[in-house]
């Protein structure tokens, strides 16, 4: 069962308490002090171990607790420290304080740890507080109380490529024609309710990495289907292979969907290399209309490529797969800076908006909506109407009607004026 979120609470272990002691030996009636001090308590540690991909084993079991340390010993002797509880998670676990949502750790490579709880301090012994002056100390310390926290752990799969697309666009079947992962296909929509990885062997020497995620659908950056639950997985991947259905009523306009809903949940996204393959190509409908699909593409994005292919026959994929090894290999290495946490964030919700009214007509404001302006083809109505729909899933059309907004009026997005038309 793939899990990517669990919320656990972590305790790490009491230091051991020092002790009162005194030397009491035959023939050494006034021996010293010599109480010994308590071990430290043992940390809890988070380590990345990469044959995990799934949080379900911290999702069965919520607290956790490391071992205490020992109270101190007579004759000075230090108390046993408390061992660590390591606690394994799979690479790509990022870290959060559940009450102060503030992040902790970005956890990726094998054997990086985390400690998250350390283990109290042993308390002194009597005999760290003897003084020429008071030299029969009868005071100790208790062991340090241990931290624990609550902590939510958020599971964002790292792969090389990632396959996008729209439901039932056939990245199941891409990924296990080309992977040894065995996802589950189905020809109806959303067959994919978890991510998949598989790993793809070109030959000895070159392999990648490739998740298959759930499919998006129109909202998703809202949480709409399974949108955030996808979204997330594809922010640390490299390249993009962006799968059409070549069956669509509209291959175009899913291609636009998909990198709208992107592009709103974070525009890092947008932004990341992308190949795009028209599949389904042994298909004779599909084959037919595959040069017009390419065209309008071309006309209406920067796309220098469209490969065709079939993800079920395997025809042309071997090809694909080459073509996104040479795009990774021209991606310039990406270094990890010790001061700054390696992850996506978005500092504010890019949802809100806010909506102005001025003597030209009304203005509405807010990143996301000024974004889906920006991104917008407006000499193609399909494009318009594409935004449209972005306008009424982001809830701006019902406000701009509850603010008073009346036929013809002039409203402005950003750098764009529109006239209000119902």
């Amino acid at each position: 069962m793939f899990v990517d979120e669990a919320i656990i609470h972590v305790k790490a272990g009491k230091g051991g308490d020092g002790i009162v002691h005194f030397r009491r030996e035959k023939f050494v009636p006034f021996g010293g002090p010599d109480g010994g001090d308590g071990g430290k308590g043992g940390d809890v540690i988070l380590e990345v171990n990469p044959s995990l991909n799934t949080l379900y084993h911290l999702h069965r079991k919520r607290n956790y607790k490391a071992q205490d340390g020992a109270p101190g010993g007579k004759q000075n002797m230090t108390g046993k420290s408390g061992e660590d509880l390591i606690i394994q998670v799979p690479p790509g676990t990022l870290v959060y304080n559940a009450e102060s949502g503030e992040l902790l750790g970005d956890l990726t490579e094998k054997g990086q740890r985390l400690v998250v709880a350390r283990g109290g301090r042993g308390g002194r012994g009597n005999a760290r507080f003897a003084t020429p002056v008071h030299q029969s100390p009868r005071v100790a310390e208790k062991g340090e109380p241990a931290e624990e926290v609550r902590l939510r752990l958020e599971l964002r799969l790292i792969a090389d490529v990632g396959i996008i697309g729209v439901p039932n666009a056939g990245k199941s079947t891409l990924l296990a024609k080309v992977t040894n992962a065995k996802p589950k296909i189905a020809p109806y929509p959303f067959t994919t309710l978890e991510p998949n990885l598989g790993v793809a062997v070109l030959d000895d020497e070159l392999t990648i990495t490739i998740a298959d995620v759930p499919g998006l659908i129109e909202g998703a950056h809202r949480g709409v289907g399974l949108g955030i639950e996808f979204l997330k997985h594809v922010q640390r991947t490299k390249v993009l292979i962006h799968l059409l259905d070549g069956t669509s009523e509209d291959p175009v306009a899913d291609f636009h969907q998909i990198n709208a809903e992107m592009a709103l949940f974070d525009l890092n996204l947008r932004k990341k290399p992308q190949v795009v393959a028209l599949n389904k190509i042994d298909l004779p409908e599909v084959r037919r209309k595959a040069e017009e699909i390419c065209r309008v593409l071309y006309d209406q994005s920067e796309i220098e490529k469209v490969w065709l292919i079939s993800a079920l026959t395997g025809e042309n994929v071997q090809e694909l797969l080459y073509q996104v090894v040479k795009l990774l290999q021209s991606l310039p290495r990406e270094e990890t800076l010790c001061e700054e946490l390696p992850v996506y964030r978005v500092p504010k919700d890019p949802r809100e908006f806010e909506i102005i009214e001025t003597p030209e007509g009304w203005r509405v404001k807010g990143e996301a909506i000024e974004r889906a302006a920006a991104m917008t083809y407006w000499e193609y109505p399909q494009s318009v109407r594409r935004f449209q729909k972005i306008l009424q899933a982001l809830g701006v059309e019902e406000a701009l009607r509850k603010a008073g907004v009346q036929e013809g009026d002039t409203v402005f997005i950003g750098e764009y004026e529109l006239e209000w038309v119902e």
